[in-house]
């Protein structure tokens, strides 16, 4: 059986394509780390170097938010859970071309990969381990 597209024979993205891009709108600062990645899922071996940054960091829990849904976001989020970090799959940001194949990932995160929640969830928790009033 041949795959119907490029991109699902290559496992990548095409290159340019505007799903792949970072959102212009997106503030960056001089800390933060842009990680490329060359596969789906961001842990696939030799598909980007995430895995090494986060435990040089000590980091154990992903918050994942992006495009496509059910694709990098999916990828990576259930590779992660299988590298044993902690998932938090954002419901309200992430987004795919359909609601009904959004919602397919989230029923599957929710069942067996991630903790589903919304942006507001993930900010009051988020505040609460610092100490913040949400």
């Amino acid at each position: 059986m041949k795959p119907t597209s490029k991109a699902g024979a290559r496992g990548a993205p095409p290159e340019g394509l505007r799903y792949a891009r970072l959102w212009p709108k997106l503030a960056v600062a001089e800390p933060d780390h842009i990680v490329e990645k060359t596969r789906f899922g961001a842990f696939v071996p030799g598909a980007s170097h995430l895995h090494e940054l986060l435990q040089s960091h000590g980091i154990d829990t992903l918050i994942v938010t992006g495009t496509l849904t059910n694709c990098c976001c999916e990828s990576t989020a259930r590779d992660a859970m299988q590298m044993n970090y902690k998932v938090i799959f954002v419901s309200d940001a992430t987004a795919t071309l359909t609601d009904a194949a959004h919602n397919a990932t989230l029923e599957n995160m929710a069942m067996l990969f991630a903790d589903v929640m919304t942006t507001r969830e993930v900010l009051t928790a988020v505040n609460a381990a610092r100490g913040c009033i949400a």
